[in-house]
């Protein structure tokens, strides 16, 4: 629910949405577009995201077309950002069932950040995959953000991911935040009692 009202797929009933200054939560048009081209999202489930009728190029050159750009400069983009994520140009002409669901997720990710994204939500994107997997993709998120300077917004239910990848951390219960601050300072000695259950009960 919260990664739809950041990007402005569903209405708010109250609070308000700020991108650079700017109250987003009721914009539409031309600001909305372009807020919409700097906060991209990967979402959880890497066999679903994907249209099994689009190559590869297709599905992630689809946004800057979207937005302007040709068809050609859109490709050359794919192309690159499939060299990010670590997969070949020979993925390029291929359809999404023929990767595994990590390589899917790398694949998100390009579409994703061939936008040039100001701000990444990640909502859920490694619960879906294998735990030596999502070290992978946790390591590639860490470095594709230090090459590229985007912030990320990431949703997860697992602690252990939490703590490897954010900066800050907001704990959430039926939608209110009970706690926020610092990683370290809400692991090592958190205050809400929710929180203490949520660290208590972790393996």
């Amino acid at each position: 629910s919260l990664a739809k009202c950041l990007l402005r797929l569903e209405n708010i009933n109250e609070g308000r949405i700020f991108y650079r200054g700017k109250d987003m939560t009721n914009q539409k048009g031309v600001l909305l577009k372009e807020f919409r081209s700097k906060v991209q999202v990967v979402l959880q489930d890497p066999f679903g995201a994907l249209d099994p009728r689009f190559k590869i190029i297709d599905a992630i050159a689809e946004g800057p077309i979207i937005h302007g750009s040709s068809r050609e400069k859109a490709n050359l983009g794919a192309l690159e950002m499939l060299s990010l994520v670590g997969l070949t140009p020979q993925s390029a002409e291929r359809y999404p069932q023929e990767f595994s669901g990590g390589q899917r997720q790398r694949i998100c990710i390009a579409r994703a950040l061939i936008m040039r994204p100001e701000i990444l939500i990640a909502d859920e994107a490694v619960s879906a995959l294998d735990v030596s997997i999502q070290v992978k993709i946790l390591d590639l998120f860490e470095g594709l953000q230090k090459r590229l300077g985007f912030a990320m917004i990431f949703i997860t239910h697992d602690l252990r991911v939490a703590a490897a990848i954010s900066d800050s951390v907001i704990v959430m219960k039926g939608g209110k935040v009970v706690e926020s601050g610092p990683t370290p300072s809400v692991f090592k000695n958190p205050q809400a009692p929710y929180t203490k259950m949520l660290l208590a009960s972790a393996p």
